[in-house]
């Protein structure tokens, strides 16, 4: 190693160290105050990044992938919580709050971008964008609030589930439909993306209870390394069929289940809350604060609009479900997020309507800072 690039790995080490060092003042000034660290990590994301008062040229990759890592966790966890009896009678009860979700949601997205004279496809992708919900954001606030087995959490994440098997046939729709693809290649993208989300799904329900005994060890070093591995490699033969990773990581978790699912969520853990804080942290990086105000009025009251129909959406199913008004207040409530796929969501169209970035930016940070508020308001 050279002498300059000892120096530049020295520097990255310690930008690294003091922004995590920062994360974690952040997460005991929340702590004590008795509020989500979420929206501050965004914010220090916002200042430190290109644009920001103290911008860091910090590696993009590393704290990407970390971020990344996270997001799969955060799921991985969920997914530890509930059977796979209990995801299908949920998936099967929920399949109407699913239609309602996508209708109350992706509908004023769409109609802004009409009404913007944006091109269809665009004004489809802003639809998107205010359809999904975070998994990422809301399965942190579920862990902080400690509301895991409240009675409305099983429909939260049924309606969740949902709109991540939606994006499933979603993504490679708009996809193939940017590259300029026919009709037959649209239907197989869809196609091949639906069998596999069918057949991850048929495994970890059929299999799950073999996969569990054959996971199962005295060891922690190799329940850590067996089940930390499963979860990144199931996630990525998921992304690579256009599914989304996120999806893949929830059933390694539902596969999980006995002594095993209690020991994996010992160890992992930490991990998941380190890597988290790196997702939210990377997730502000991102965006160039420059951006924001020219966007800002129009995101505001779209976000405001879709809040509420969130609250709507997650309120009614929860009560379809029986759980009373309150638990089904807390549900809406917990669903107004928006986060990692609004944003990737907002990558794909950047070519085709310039102001579909900064205006899916400003959203996406105004809904995951007033998510976590919102959802800590409904005791």
């Amino acid at each position: 190693m050279t002498p300059h690039d000892a120096h530049d790995s020295a520097r990255l080490f310690v930008e690294i160290g003091a922004a995590i060092i920062v994360l974690a003042l952040l997460a005991r000034l929340a702590n004590r105050f008795g509020f989500s660290a979420i929206p501050l990590y965004l914010l220090l994301g916002l200042a430190l990044g290109n644009g920001g008062l103290l911008p860091l040229h910090l590696s993009q990759n590393a704290i990407g992938t970390g971020g990344e890592v996270g997001v799969l966790l955060l799921l991985f966890m969920l997914g530890l919580e509930c059977s796979g009896e209990e995801l299908v009678k949920n998936l099967r009860f929920g399949l109407p709050a699913g239609g309602a979700d996508f209708l109350l949601n992706f509908t004023p997205g769409l109609v802004l971008g009409l009404l913007l004279k944006w091109k269809p496809l665009a004004a489809v992708l802003l639809g998107g964008i205010t359809y999904i919900s975070s998994s990422g954001v809301i399965a942190k606030v579920l862990s902080e609030l400690k509301r895991m087995n409240n009675p409305e959490t099983p429909m939260v994440l049924a309606v969740l589930v949902l709109e991540d098997l939606a994006m499933a046939v979603y993504l490679p729709l708009v996809g193939v439909s940017l590259l300029g693809g026919g009709p037959a290649k649209v239907a197989i993208s869809v196609a091949v993306a639906v069998a596999v989300v069918m057949l991850v799904l048929f495994l970890a329900l059929k299999y799950g209870r073999h996969l569990s005994r054959f996971v199962a060890h005295e060891s922690d070093e190799i329940i850590l390394l067996t089940t930390f591995g499963a979860v990144l490699l199931v996630a990525g033969l998921a992304e690579r069929f256009q599914v989304s990773a996120e999806i893949g990581a929830f059933l390694v978790g539902i596969a999980l289940s006995g002594p095993i699912a209690d020991q994996s969520h010992r160890l992992l853990s930490p991990l998941r809350d380190l890597f988290a804080a790196m997702f939210f942290f990377f997730f502000g990086l991102q965006i160039d604060p420059a951006t924001l105000p020219p966007a800002l009025p129009l995101a505001v009251g779209l976000g405001l609009v879709t809040a509420f129909t969130k609250v709507l959406t997650g309120y009614w199913a929860a009560k379809r479900a029986g759980v009373d008004r309150q638990g089904s207040l807390r549900a809406g409530m917990t669903l107004v997020a928006r986060g990692e796929f609004s944003i990737v969501i907002a990558g794909l169209g950047a070519g085709i309507e310039p102001r579909l970035g900064p205006l899916a930016a400003a959203y996406v940070l105004f809904l995951a800072i007033l998510g976590p508020f919102v959802a800590r308001l409904a005791k």
